[in-house]
């Protein structure tokens, strides 16, 4: 059982995280995992094949600050952004005491000309320590319900 309390943290965690990438405040993504947390996106089949390797992985705060500083200075792409749509979250605790989180999300996407599309729907698996009194990803897995990405995925999901 999670505590009510807890919940309401959590809940407003995930929905910060979704918020930091849908106002643009790429920086301080990585700031929502721990240091040596992963982050992976991959299609169902895969993620339950048993299939390590993803679309896109990064393993550590580290990465995840490279990867938005070369969108920001280094990638070439059409200017996009994204509107997150998430389901409540089902919480579990896990033995090792962490949090097991699965969020279903529908991720629009709206491009320079103006025109929006459904981009990505899926589920956040995520796994969720608290250090210090900060709650942060442990890991995320960005399961997506279908294997076609139209284009290069520039922005994290």
């Amino acid at each position: 059982m999670i505590a009510p309390e807890l919940r309401a943290r959590i809940e407003d965690f995930l929905a910060g995280i979704a918020r930091a990438i849908d106002d643009d405040a790429l920086e301080s993504w990585p700031d929502f995992f721990a240091p040596d947390a992963i982050y992976r996106i991959v299609p169902r089949a895969d993620y339950e094949a048993g299939l390590p390797v993803g679309i896109l992985s990064c393993q550590g705060q580290g990465m995840m600050r490279d990867r938005v500083l070369a969108l920001r200075t280094a990638n070439i792409f059409e200017a996009h952004t994204y509107c997150h749509l998430l389901a409540r979250p089902l919480l579990e605790r896990a033995p090792d005491g962490t949090i097991a989180a699965r969020s279903n999300f529908a991720l629009y996407r709206t491009q320079q000309a103006g025109g929006t599309e459904l981009f990505a729907a899926g589920k956040y698996l995520d796994r969720i320590v608290e250090r210090e009194g900060a709650l942060l990803l442990a890991g995320r897995d960005v399961v997506l319900e279908s294997r076609r990405v139209d284009i290069l995925i520039v922005l994290p999901i």
